[in-house]
């Protein structure tokens, strides 16, 4: 494995273009959802192996919920196999999202309390599923703390890389995204290599670490 100088405590992953890339190989738009479990498992394993101590996947969000059920089914599938993909592996697993929303996964709520470890806790993998930016800020503004968001336990972000092409955070945690890098791969997600975080980490070492100052 390449060794870097600068290697960020924690890296946010936006998987994005699962439809189009489905679109593109002839299939169903929900059929692209299941191809990005196996990427995510690689991944984790890559950036854990760079030193990375933390990393944060945009699983779905409320608003993804607005799409038709059948694709609401394979995403949200997609997410829970996600997660049991890397449970068991020496790592720190939380998910952060709305549960008490109907919406929300069931056989995930376990990992929704407290960070579930398993083996030597290597590094945390956090997953936002069912996610509501406006409800994690709403919770922080009512109590006038940022110990109050629904995002809490999840640090600082350094750096955020995006599959897909597209040049937006999305809602993706607006207050840990401060002063994040942001690093998009123009290919779609299921398409994922094992190269694109080196070209990532690469730009990375690059970057200003000045934070503004």
């Amino acid at each position: 494995m390449k060794k870097y100088t600068r290697v960020p405590n924690h890296v946010g992953i936006i998987p994005d273009g699962n439809r189009r890339w489905a679109v593109a190989q002839g299939l169903d738009k929900n059929q692209g959802y299941e191809q990005g479990v196996e990427p995510g498992a690689i991944l984790c394993d890559q950036l854990c192996e760079l030193g990375v101590k933390e990393v944060t996947f945009y699983g779905f969000t409320k608003d993804n919920n607005k799409r038709p059920a059948y694709q609401r089914q394979s995403f949200t599938q997609a997410c829970v196999d996600s997660v049991r993909a890397v449970s068991g592996k020496n790592y720190d697993i939380l998910v952060v999202g709305n549960t008490d929303s109907d919406l929300f996964p069931a056989e995930l709520l376990d990992y929704t309390r407290t960070p579930k470890t398993y083996g030597d806790s290597r590094m945390r993998i956090n997953f936002l599923i069912n996610y509501d930016w406006k409800a994690d800020l709403e919770a922080g503004f009512k109590n006038k703390s940022l110990e109050s968001i629904m995002s809490r336990e999840i640090s600082r972000m350094e750096l955020i890389v995006r599959w897909g092409g597209k040049r937006r955070l999305s809602g993706f945690l607006p207050v840990q995204s401060v002063y994040s890098d942001f690093y998009v791969v123009d290919k779609y997600w299921p398409a994922f290599a094992e190269g694109d975080i080196h070209e990532a980490m690469a730009w990375y070492q690059e970057c200003d670490p000045t934070l503004g100052g």
